[in-house]
């Protein structure tokens, strides 16, 4: 049986990592936040994000949403809530949220406790008691069905079709079969293998769902002048051999890996545990599409690139996996796993399996190299007016 080690919280849900999380409101509160996660040692995370104070109701929602998630993540053992005091959120409406999932919570209001200096000295402290708090959890072993594992891929090029995304995929098939849950997102680089994917959902609900939800994605661009078929793939993907937004897309699905689609959730919507394979509708941005499947519950990420990344996040580990080998040699401090070696010769089923055993020893506490250097992008879909009007129904 595949296991890993983890800790364990009181809701059930194992963490791969113990972090304590000060998560911001608003973009008011987030430089602060990150000032706090830098002094009270190295065991806190910051989250920090560009969401205005107030927003749409709709694009407040799921702001909410994410910040809700990240705080439950399994890898979050406590959490402290920064606001200035003038947001829409409530604060402490979110920290119930959070505190529900049987983990410490505290808020700290900037207005209220004197302004700038003064929140950086009690936020910081607060978090150093959280960090108290947490810190004697240990590690106990757990089975490989209890990890949530999202896949992502950027900066691709023609090995991350042929390589690194079937390396992931071959990975995401093991996790699924030892009762564990894969998922990947990106709804608008399912285009031109949507009706691949649609085949593959177990039930009429998520395929009827899953072309839905291409065709809005779709539909908001085009609404925003954006031509996504034109403009796939990107003058970078180009430049690293993909031709047609069907080859990308082929590429990009195969880093799901071959079960069927078990079902679809919303942006940062909670992914199931031992739910097989599950998508994601999420944008095409990497750093909001990775931060979307966190606050959905994944503890572990793997990130697929071809022409490189450095892309981290501050929750949830990112293992980088490439299939060029030149990027493999040029970017050894930011890349985890060479999937070169399916082009040389190694078998897809001898990659997968070797990827898949990295995946449950960084699950046991091995640092990602995006880790080692605290590389951790962190940024929240936002709703724009356009895609408000996607969302009534309005735009068709």
């Amino acid at each position: 049986m595949a296991e890993f080690t983890g800790f364990r919280r009181s809701d059930g849900s194992v963490g791969v990592r113990n972090h304590v999380a000060v998560i911001p409101t608003s973009v008011s509160a987030s430089a602060l936040a990150t000032r706090i996660g830098a002094d009270a040692g190295d065991r806190v995370r910051a989250t920090p994000h560009q969401m205005g104070a107030n927003q749409p109701e709709v694009a407040r929602e799921q702001t909410q949403r994410v910040l809700t998630g990240v705080g439950r993540n399994p890898n979050v053992g406590a959490a402290l809530l920064v606001e200035l005091g003038t947001e829409a959120i409530d604060v402490e409406a979110l920290a119930d949220r959070i505190a529900a999932s049987g983990k410490p919570v505290e808020t700290l209001s900037i207005r209220e406790v004197g302004g700038t200096s003064a929140a950086i000295e009690v936020g910081t402290d607060t978090a150093r008691s959280l960090v108290a708090e947490v810190e004697d959890a240990r590690r106990e072993t757990a089975d490989a069905a209890e990890l949530v594992f999202g896949v992502e891929c950027g900066g691709s090029d023609a090995t991350s079709g042929i390589a690194a995304n079937p390396a992931v995929g071959n990975a995401c098939d093991r996790l699924v079969e030892a009762g564990g849950t894969a998922c990947f997102s990106e709804t608008p680089e399912f285009i031109g293998a949507e009706h691949i994917l649609a085949e593959r959902c177990a039930d009429e609900t998520t395929r009827e769902w899953l072309l839905e939800r291409v065709a809005m994605r779709e539909e908001m661009a085009q609404l925003m002048g954006v031509d996504l078929r034109g403009a796939q793939p990107t003058p970078g993907n180009q430049e690293g051999g993909l031709t047609t937004i069907e080859e990308k897309s082929l590429g990009a699905i195969s880093k799901g890996g071959t079960t069927p689609v078990q079902g679809m959730v919303e942006y940062a919507e909670r992914l199931p545990t031992g739910g097989g394979l599950v998508l994601m509708d999420t944008p095409g941005y990497d750093v909001e599409s990775v931060v979307g499947k966190v606050a959905g519950g994944a503890q572990v990420i793997a990130f697929t690139t071809g022409r490189g990344s450095t892309t981290g996040n501050p929750i949830a580990p990112v293992i980088k996996v490439t299939g060029n080998p030149k990027t493999w040699e040029r970017l050894s401090n930011n890349v985890d796993f060479d999937a070169s070696t399916v082009i040389s010769g190694e078998s897809l089923e001898g990659v997968g399996e070797r990827l898949f055993d990295l995946l449950l020893e960084v699950a046991s506490g091995r640092p990602t190299e995006a880790e080692y250097r605290r590389l951790e992008e962190f940024a929240i879909n936002e709703i724009q007016p356009e895609e408000l009007v996607g969302l009534r129904g309005e735009a068709r």
